[in-house]
């Protein structure tokens, strides 16, 4: 009876170690991942936008979307029917109106420009804040001009380290994304 109630003893005490063990081991490969997930976060520094972080990892349109400056911005490339072109492999350069700037420009003309009938005309407006290919801020040189998707050009000027698009002053800079980059600006920018 001594013997079996040992074994019995010893059993059990086996049985914990081996659940510490195994527990141990969740606990640490749950670390692990979480140092893992971590880690991808602080390599994948983004910039600030609108109370989120615009991650490299993301598309424009996925960037865009997470900023609370960019609603209507968003709203508008969605009426416009250009989500899916500006999630593509690009790259594009985006000059990004806020919210703010978009408040700028009359109500009754927005409100306008997001019927349907309209897509064209506001597919114009929003192909003129788009520039092929990826420049950053450093790209951009005082006097250049840059042909915009839409056809037209913007005029770049850079005075005293601020750069403006057209008329516009660009506020943030250099939001990189897997397919462009984006400068966030405070007017919206209006073709001829």
């Amino acid at each position: 009876m001594k013997k079996q109630f040992l074994n019995l003893v010893m059993g059990a005490a086996f049985l914990t170690a081996i659940t510490s063990c195994n527990s141990a081991s969740t606990t640490s490969e749950t670390q692990d991942s979480t140092m893992t997930d971590t880690t991808e976060m602080m390599s994948e520094a983004g910039v600030e936008v609108g109370g989120a972080m615009m991650l490299p990892s993301k598309n424009i349109v996925e960037n865009a979307a997470a900023s609370a400056d960019h609603t209507t911005l968003v709203a508008a490339v969605q009426q416009a029917g250009l989500a899916e072109t500006l999630s593509g492999t690009g790259p594009f350069t985006v000059f990004a109106p806020t919210n703010a700037a978009f408040a700028k420009v009359p109500k009754a003309a927005l409100d306008n420009l997001m019927k349907p009938e309209m897509k064209a005309d506001l597919g114009k407006i929003l192909t003129y804040h788009v520039v092929p290919g990826a420049l950053k801020a450093a790209d951009l040189i005082d006097g250049q001009e840059l042909t915009t998707v839409q056809g037209q050009k913007l005029k770049v000027s850079v005075k005293d380290g601020v750069v403006m698009i057209g008329g516009a002053t660009v506020t943030i800079a250099d939001v990189v994304s897997s397919n462009g980059v984006t400068h966030v600006i405070d007017s919206v920018l209006m073709p001829e």
